[in-house]
């Protein structure tokens, strides 16, 4: 009789450490990406070095990160995912550790390589921790914390950087950053509980990975789902990268107002992601993302069609981008629902590689709009890619109904 009463607080303890560890691994990714940016004239003056020289430190972390991101989600399935994320963590702080104790340009650009590995480790580790572990009905929390987590650490990064940089130095600031991802390192090394371990066993690869996996990455579903984050990784560079630029160049919105419009976005994205957890298991998670896409769309459409007055256009984009949060953990509930027990790691792993490959392809788009004095193209392009993201997940209403 009293069994149940005993195991609930134990699960909700065991539930809390995973997601707090996790979320904390995810904060460090999104600040370890940010690292290079807001140093990057202290750096560069440093060194004497021209921007594109530097840039390729950017471009190593991220062709490493696209090459071995689903080969990382693999290892992860093998391995285990806690194994595999304190292992990224730690060679990203021991290659931004090397990186600012000796002065060498190409053992930069060689450690931002490591850095770029250690990168591949969080999204296969950290999605399949939270779905082997965490209680089904808190997944829907889980993802939208641990999404919050990293969008938590990018908006910390460029100003607690530029604090260090000031009172020791950027070398002191890469190895203040090496000694949080030690430290995250250390929390999930010594916060594993006694429930995780209590967890069913993750179940036998079925017969799908017997190739090696590929089979079920190459699946329907699973293609529908990477197309799906390529899109919305289309849609979110257009926005943050380009909307204040397109805005000055279509109506010559001032910098000061195109700036603030975005903030209200990205800052309504923040809440809406935590929104968008309540969601999750009350609503139909693909219901919730095609809602939640096509008011983005239509936002983002209503911005480049006319001219709004600096209210509107605030109000506008806040929409927009509370729409874009509430999406995020459906959309990461999507692809855990359409993924078999023992394949988190690798699926996550390859469908997330969506996000390297918007990045890689949505700069040379829009900007190539913009060169050719096209700055309204680039909202209907935003428009449309969120139109077309609809399209790849709608098979998958049927499966995902409540």
């Amino acid at each position: 009789m009293t069994a149940p009463l005993l195991t609930l607080p134990s699960a909700r303890t065991g539930d809390f450490k995973i997601i707090s560890s996790v979320s904390a691994a995810h904060f460090v990714s999104h600040y370890y990406i940010l690292l290079l940016p807001p140093l990057f004239d202290v750096i560069r003056s440093d060194y004497g070095l021209s921007f594109t020289e530097l840039s390729l430190a950017l471009t190593a972390f991220n062709i490493v990160s696209a090459a071995f991101q689903t080969p990382a989600g693999f290892l992860v399935d093998r391995l285990g995912a806690r194994t595999i994320l304190v292992g990224g963590l730690l060679l990203g702080a021991c290659g931004f550790a090397v990186a600012a104790a000796v002065h060498s340009y190409w053992l930069l650009v060689a450690m931002f390589g490591i850095a770029g590995l250690g990168n591949t480790a969080y999204h296969p580790a950290d999605y399949a921790m939270l779905s082997d572990h965490v209680s089904p009905e808190r997944m829907g929390r889980a993802f939208s914390i641990h999404t919050f987590a990293g969008m938590l650490g990018s908006a910390v990064a460029p100003a607690s950087l530029l604090i260090l940089q000031q009172l020791v130095g950027w070398r002191g600031a890469f190895f203040a950053a090496a000694a949080l991802g030690l430290a995250v390192a250390a929390l999930l090394v010594f916060t594993r509980d006694d429930a995780e371990t209590q967890r069913p066993a993750r179940a036998k690869p079925q017969a799908a990975d017997r190739d090696g996996g590929w089979s079920l990455l190459l699946s329907p579903a699973i293609m529908r789902n990477l197309a799906f984050f390529v899109l919305l990784a289309i849609v979110s560079g257009g926005v943050q990268n380009y909307s204040v630029v397109a805005l000055a160049s279509l109506y010559e919105t001032p910098l000061t107002l195109g700036n603030g419009a975005l903030t209200a976005y990205l800052l309504l994205s923040t809440i809406g992601i935590l929104a968008g957890g309540m969601l999750v298991g009350r609503v139909s998670s693909v219901l919730v993302a095609t809602v939640g896409t096509l008011a983005t769309g239509l936002a983002v459409l209503l911005v480049g069609a006319t001219e709004l007055g600096p209210i509107l256009l605030i109000l506008t984009m806040s929409i927009g981008g509370f729409a874009t949060g509430i999406v995020m953990p459906s959309r990461d509930m999507i692809v855990r629902e359409v993924t078999p027990p023992g394949s988190f790691g690798k699926v996550f792993g390859f469908v997330t590689t969506g996000f390297n490959i918007g990045g890689i392809v949505s700069p040379l788009i829009y900007g190539a709009l913009m060169d050719h004095g096209n700055p309204r193209a680039v909202f209907l392009l935003i428009a449309a890619s969120c139109v077309v993201s609809i399209m790849t997940i709608i098979p998958g209403w049927r499966l995902h109904r409540p």
